[in-house]
């Protein structure tokens, strides 16, 4: 499979100075040799090394954490009817693909790391690397449509207006094509055995792994996986934050602070004596509701920067490890295969604890602020125009 996606692809570890050759190990056909090389493999090869220890107590904590975390984030959005807003539904379904690549794809991914062998059969081989490839495509494409829906309604409000209905479609249509598009991949996923002279005796070296006929054709596929699934999409995400970020906090636009200072001056230079004061409490709440408003968009916009830098920083090390075995044909013939192998089974984990840290980052940068709606959803408003303002307020407020 594809590299980029996860550990299944097994072919780096193996080429990677930790296959025995059949001069190293003497292969014979007798019963006796053939137990005694397969405790050989097991003591030099496949035997967790002290790092391999650490590695798979790193991949226990991500499970565990991206497990709990990503289900707390649906089950929070499920349970509370406020936070059924358009950014919500879309880290739902964010996390939706998290759990999925987590529970599938991350304890296959463990044991091809540290055996070197693909155990699960032809069948598994298929599914498990398609199904981590629509993980990844499912990701990049509601990152996508998550900057899309926040240029639209901050840098453009007035082009298209944004609905959980409509959100609730975008995410069918990124599943659908997302399984459409990832079709090749388990297409040209097959088993097959490094130590034909052990096929009988042991599953040991069996690999899951790309054949795809002519060497151009994986050539082509993965410049366009690195392109359609991590590039573009990037730079696209990337230019639609740079203006968000110019948008909330450079220019003078309704809401922003030195607008709103203006307006809040302006009321108490002209607020009248006590008595009829109706239409100066009405500015007042208006004025509030704006500075409300314009918080809660850039800190949405904050974290939401922080899930695309760490999406981009976890998958840059396997995008670009990917690019150089498929398409330049690198790490064939290098000196230093351990270091090959060790960069590539870090950044396996890196692509699960991407996973893992979204939860986090939604805690820590608007848990706070989601927990503090609850006390809020009960306050009357003044009149008929401060419960519309106010309503608006607490939109923007929950845009997760």
């Amino acid at each position: 499979m594809s590299d980029i996606t996860g550990n299944v692809d097994c072919e780096e570890c193996l080429s990677s100075g930790h296959l025995p050759n059949r001069t190293e190990l003497d292969v014979h056909p007798t019963v006796d040799e053939d137990e005694e090389l397969l405790r050989y493999i097991w003591r030099e090869y496949l035997h967790p090394k002290q790092y391999e220890w650490v590695l798979i107590v790193a991949y226990i904590i991500v499970f565990f954490v991206s497990l709990i975390g990503n289900s707390l984030v649906c089950f929070a959005v499920w349970k509370n009817r406020h936070m059924r807003t358009v950014t919500n539904y879309f880290i739902v379904n964010l996390s939706l693909a998290d759990v999925l690549v987590t529970i599938i794809c991350l304890p296959a991914s463990l044991i091809v790391d540290i055996t070197e062998t693909w155990f699960f059969g032809n069948t598994l081989c298929k599914i498990v690397p398609y199904l981590q490839t629509i993980s990844v495509s499912v990701s990049v494409l509601t990152l996508s449509c998550i900057a899309q829906d926040r240029w639209y309604a901050i840098c453009h409000p007035l082009m298209f207006k944004s609905t959980a209905k409509r959100a609730r479609k975008s995410i069918v249509v990124i599943w659908v094509v997302s399984c459409v598009i990832m079709i090749p991949q388990a297409i040209v996923m097959e088993c097959s055995s490094l130590l034909p002279e052990l096929t009988n005796k042991t599953s040991l070296f069996t690999v899951c792994d790309e054949h795809w006929g002519a060497e151009i054709y994986p050539k082509v596929y993965h410049t366009c996986f690195f392109i359609v699934t991590y590039f573009a999409p990037l730079c696209l995400m990337v230019l639609a934050y740079i203006q968000i970020c110019h948008k909330l906090w450079c220019q003078q636009i309704p809401g922003s602070t030195s607008v709103l200072q203006r307006k809040w001056k302006s009321i108490k230079c002209s607020a009248p004596t006590p008595g009829p004061g109706e239409p100066v409490r009405v500015r007042t709440s208006t004025v509030c509701a704006e500075i409300k408003q314009v918080r809660a968009r850039r800190k949405t916009a904050r974290m939401l920067i922080v899930v695309l830098f760490v999406f981009a920083l976890c998958y840059l090390p396997i995008s670009v490890l990917n690019v150089m075995k498929r398409v330049f044909g690198s790490f064939k013939n290098t000196n230093d295969r351990e270091t090959v192998y060790a960069w590539f089974t870090f950044s396996h984990w890196l692509i699960y604890a991407n996973s893992a840290a979204n939860p986090i980052i939604y805690n820590f940068l608007s848990g706070k602020r989601m927990r503090a709606r609850t006390s809020t959803d009960s306050r009357k408003s003044l009149s008929t125009q401060v419960h519309n303002v106010d309503n608006l307020s607490r939109i923007s407020d929950q845009m997760v």
